[in-house]
Order: structure tokens, then sequence, then C-alpha cells
């Protein structure tokens, strides 16, 4: 990963290790968000953003198999969640409706 990508001209690098950190934190922030706003469904999402709780989840996965760390996508998708995939899925998802989903679809 290029740390040093989206750095103004003339600004003064940030060490690694701080760079790393304010990321963890921003990205918990993230999953705290979210967390908060379980409203907004997955295909929202990904209609708007072009990404959902289950891409982060992914990308969790493909992240762990590059530093060879243990984590399957079961594993990703409670922590992005926050409970077991399931759960969230039967307390919180709701069916897209017919405009999310051709929304979905003409992407």
């Amino acid at each position: 990963m290029n740390h040093d990508a989206g750095h103004a001209k003339g600004e003064k690098a940030m060490e690694d290790a701080t760079r790393t950190e304010l990321e963890a934190a921003a990205f918990r922030r993230l999953l705290a968000h979210l967390d908060g706003r379980k409203d907004v469904q997955n295909i929202q999402l990904m209609n708007l953003a072009g990404f959902c709780r289950n891409c982060l989840s992914k990308w969790l996965v493909a992240e762990a198999e590059a530093l060879q760390a243990d984590l399957d996508y079961d594993a990703a998708r409670e922590w992005v969640y926050g409970m077991p995939y399931a759960q969230w899925k039967a307390e919180h998802q709701r069916p897209a409706t017919p405009e999310e989903l051709a929304q979905f679809e003409s992407r």
C-alpha cells in the first residue's frame, strides 16, 4: 500500500505507524457508524457508494491473506456486522425494492 498517495505537495510525510493507527481508528469509526445505521441496507450502499458491508468483509479477508493472517469470510463478516451475519440479516435486512434492484443491475 502506498501510504504517501493522496498527500498534498509539500505536506510532511507521516510516519507509517502513525498513519496505520489513524487508518485503523477511522476504520473502527466507519464500522461503528455502520452499526449505528442498521437501517441503511447493503444494496443502498452499493447503489450509492459502490461498496457495502460484505465488500468490507471481503477486503479484510484479502488483506489477511496478503499478510498470511488467519481470517475467514464468516469471521470477517461478524467483525464488520458486529454479530453473526445470519442474525444481522434476520434482524435488519429488508427485501430490496424493485427500484433498488433495477439500479443495482444497471451498474
